[in-house]
């Protein structure tokens, strides 16, 4: 694993790690709404095996990355063609997981020119007036609906389990052991040993390592208008969705995919949100990337077959 900051021209920085094959196909890793770029306890094996290099970042205002007042989503793109010019990257692919999946949309959107592909995992769709999704469950609707109303609120819940991780982390293991009756019972099975939970009490501490503000701030941008249209996207498009998926409904990216030009469906009957935890849909999200890939003759890569 490789840790380090890039610099931005307005003298901010993004943290990013990169795991799996140094020498590999360049794919960036956009985390969920809260989230980090820690993703793994160790390198991930998958993706060194396959032969990809997995860059995944903080994005602003999570982890280590510095906050950007006021941004946008596309915003968001500035910050990753920057990113990709400090790398020296030419094309790459993208993988967006939940929210992330808004970030890489609007990728897709504005910087065509530099992409393989991309996937959308497990994604969000755009709020209509402000409003989840149709199809949203509860605990989510009252998340979104109190960062727009109540945000101090929030804020303080956030707070209440930074403090929780960092003070108490055999109870926070014990309570999502016998807790997380709101999800979905094959997203339940990830958080069940002490391996998973801590693995999950690493990303999430990192995400509210410097502050919580963002955990706020950015369900408030998801609900914007997003600056763009699914139908505007013309590069390939991978979307991964949870047939039983009520975080981000599958109705709903069902909907928003059938207006993407270029892009092939999975939908995994019996699946929930937590799409990247399970090894083998991990590796068919990788492989996809690599076969995306494969057409272009100028890839200087290592590609597995």
């Amino acid at each position: 694993m490789r840790d380090y900051m890039v610099p931005l021209k307005d003298g901010r920085k993004l943290a990013v790690i990169e795991y799996g094959e140094p020498q590999g196909l360049p794919v960036m890793f956009f985390h969920g709404t809260p989230g980090s770029r820690l993703l793994f306890l160790g390198d991930d094996k998958i993706s060194k095996t396959l032969g990809i290099r997995l860059i995944s970042l903080d994005r602003p205002g999570f982890g280590l990355s510095d906050p950007k007042p006021n941004r946008t989503l596309l915003d968001w793109v500035d910050d990753i063609n920057e990113a990709a010019d400090f790398l020296k990257l030419g094309k790459f692919s993208i993988i967006g997981v939940s929210g992330g999946g808004a970030f890489a949309a609007a990728c897709a959107y504005k910087l065509a020119e530099r992409l393989e592909s991309v996937a959308l995992v497990a994604s969000t769709t755009p709020f209509e007036n402000g409003k989840s999704p149709k199809g949203t469950m509860t605990a989510n609707k009252i998340a979104f609906f109190l960062a727009r109303k109540a945000p101090w609120l929030v804020r303080a819940s956030y707070r209440s389990t930074k403090k929780l991780l960092e003070e108490q982390p055999e109870k926070f293991i014990e309570q999502n052991k016998k807790g997380n009756k709101h999800l979905h019972e094959w997203d339940r099975q990830f958080l069940q040993t002490d391996e998973q939970l801590k693995g999950l009490m690493m990303h999430m501490g990192e995400a509210f390592r410097v502050s919580v503000d963002e955990c706020v701030n950015e369900p408030i941008l998801l609900s914007k208008p997003w600056g763009f249209s699914f139908a505007d996207i013309a590069v390939p498009i991978d979307v991964w969705h949870g047939q039983g998926d009520r975080m981000a409904p599958a109705e709903e990216m069902k909907k928003a995919a059938s207006l993407i030009s270029n892009c092939q469906t999975h939908f995994i009957p019996g699946a929930g949100h937590f799409l990247t935890d399970g090894d083998q849909i991990w590796s068919d999200i990788l492989t996809t990337l690599l076969d995306r890939a494969k057409d272009n003759p100028s890839n200087q890569f290592p590609l597995v077959k």
